[in-house]
């Protein structure tokens, strides 16, 4: 019989899995459902000391007879500190000790409640990972639970290995025991793209046997982009390939994803039963829960440094590798892969979507111009390199662009957009010109990036003015709160025209078609910049157009 205690059969499930064989065990109460347990485990064995101090030399002492990770269990307070001298020689070392404590749940601390300290972090800088698993009370805990003790095991063994921390909180009852066996826990393997390249070779055969293979292609600069062209291209014959256009540098229509989302509805036919994610982030939210509704037998997921990264909950693998590696590697494995009904479902539905994309004629809104932008571009065949602010408009840049997106989509919201925008235009302003396509808000809180005595001539901005944020017109539910427009979505009656004046840029602006139209015609003419092209809209007219757009599908 187990512990009653979720996150510790999580816990003891994955060290089984993980291949943890040793276990050194420290007495305490707040640690007795996590001892039980790594004694109950007939793959486990456990070695009863003390002095945590000595415990956790004992288990280094371990990790060098064997190299072999070895677990070491204390109890909570200042239990845990005693641990730190072993951690930190594991630490230069390279060794792979994991420290499994025991803690008292979060709101006890500093309470003067007996042995509660600050125990997440308490090991730092000396341990390559430190987690604090949650007390699941749901599959979201239960899978965040999962995911955190992946993280640290797979850290454990990176970079020729190290010692870990993995804080458990247990909150009373402690000793119920009446599970009968411990759940079948996810474990997500790490893979290195060079040193495991026979095991990597097979994982790229296993994939392309799937009737249903998927490639996602996240964020990646564009250098990496344009290296990997040639390999994608091939990968789409015989696979389906998403990627939005902060990952293709391929001067073609962008790939109506969330359209074709739209239109497919809850289809399982087009869910993939193989996947390989690569790269950053990707800005659609449908994508990110459409992969979320998949059941796969294979996801992997590939970044350079081997973090367990699992944004669509169901990763298997983790491949440590530069994505252009990879992509050539799966190219080479894709040599005589026959094309599956899968990949031409897909294509099929990319043509619907497109056709009905060209055709779709938009009111006046910040989509029309958008559209008119792109079109004119396109039209006119004007080089340069597009820089899109988070939100809204980047989610109407990647409909509309047949050119790579930069954007700040690691983590920022509004904040940074015309800075960086400013900084690349200053860097390239005898090579190319910079155009910054930026909503109100991200705009007026960075607008110092333009209090600049050398600012570029390179640089022209397309500003889309909807007197807020607009994107919070499209989220359902908060048309319900009076404080929408005025707090939430910060609503203003700014204009840009003062600050163009006060900084030196030529100012344009637009309130209807006709006017956008010829604006448009000196935005991309003008003898001398910076320029600045001011679009007003109405939230209402934003919203409603971007609601018929998808409706179309």
């Amino acid at each position: 019989m187990y512990s009653s205690k979720e996150n510790v059969n999580i816990l003891t499930s994955l060290l089984l899995k993980g291949g943890i064989t040793k276990a050194v065990v420290c007495p305490g109460s707040r640690n007795s459902p996590i001892v039980h347990n790594l004694c109950a485990c007939p793959g486990i064995a456990c070695y009863p000391v003390t002095d945590e101090r000595s415990a956790a030399f004992v288990a280094l002492g371990m990790t060098l007879a064997e190299n072999e990770p070895v677990a070491v269990c204390v109890t909570s307070g200042s239990a845990l500190l005693n641990t730190a001298p072993a951690v930190a020689e594991a630490c230069y070392q390279n060794r792979p000790l994991i420290i499994l404590s025991a803690d008292r749940p979060a709101q006890w601390i500093d309470q003067q409640d007996g042995q509660t300290i600050h125990q997440q972090g308490a090991l730092a800088p000396h341990v390559r990972k430190s987690v604090t698993l949650p007390e699941p009370h749901d599959d979201e805990e239960r899978w965040y639970c999962n995911r955190l003790v992946n993280e640290a095991l797979d850290a454990c063994m990176l970079e020729g290995g190290g010692p870990v921390h993995i804080n458990v909180p247990v909150s009373e009852p402690l000793s119920g025991y009446g599970t009968l066996q411990l759940p079948d826990e996810r474990r997500i393997l790490l893979h290195r793209a060079v040193a495991d390249a026979a095991r990597v070779s097979d994982m790229a055969a296993d994939f392309f046997c799937g009737e249903k293979p998927m490639i996602v292609l996240g964020q990646m600069i564009p250098e990496v982009v344009g290296e990997s062209l040639e390999d994608i291209e091939a990968l789409r014959r015989v696979a389906v390939v998403l990627q939005e256009k902060l990952a293709d540098d391929d001067l073609r229509p962008a790939q109506p994803i969330d359209e074709v989302l739209e239109s497919i509805g809850d289809d399982t036919s087009y869910r993939p039963d193989h996947l390989i994610y690569i790269g950053g982030t990707v800005v659609s939210k449908r994508l990110r829960h459409f992969l979320r509704k998949c059941a796969c037998r294979m996801s992997v997921t590939v970044n350079e440094r081997g973090d367990c990264c699992d944004t669509f909950m169901h990763a298997t693998d983790i491949l440590q590798g530069a994505p252009e590696e990879v992509l050539a590697l799966l190219t080479r494995e894709a040599e005589g892969v026959e094309r599956k009904a899968f990949t031409d479902r897909w294509e099929r539905a990319f043509d619907r979507a497109a056709a009905v994309r060209r055709d779709f004629r938009p009111d006046y809104s910040q989509l029309a111009a958008v559209k008119a932008f792109h079109e004119k571009m396109q039209a006119e065949d004007i080089d340069g390199e597009l820089f899109y602010a988070n939100s809204s408009a980047v989610r109407l840049g990647n409909i509309f662009s047949n050119q790579y997106l930069y954007v700040n989509r690691g983590v920022n919201g509004i904040e940074g957009t015309l800075s960086t925008a400013v900084g690349y235009a200053l860097a390239r302003q005898d090579e190319e010109d910079v155009y910054c396509v930026i909503g109100d808000l991200s705009f007026f809180y960075d607008q110092n990036a333009l209090w600049n005595e050398q600012l570029p001539p390179n640089l022209s901005i397309l500003l889309l003015n909807n007197g807020g944020g607009g994107i919070f017109r499209q989220l359902p539910g908060l048309e319900r709160s009076p404080y929408r427009d005025s707090a939430i979505a910060a609503g203003h009656t700014a204009s840009a025209e003062g600050i163009c004046q006060a900084y030196g840029l030529v100012y344009l602006s637009a309130r209807n078609g006709q006017e956008l139209s010829r604006a448009l015609d000196s935005f991309f003419h003008a003898e001398e910049g910076p320029v600045l092209l001011e679009v007003f809209t109405r939230p209402e007219a934003d919203a409603r157009v971007l609601k018929d757009y998808y409706q179309s599908f």
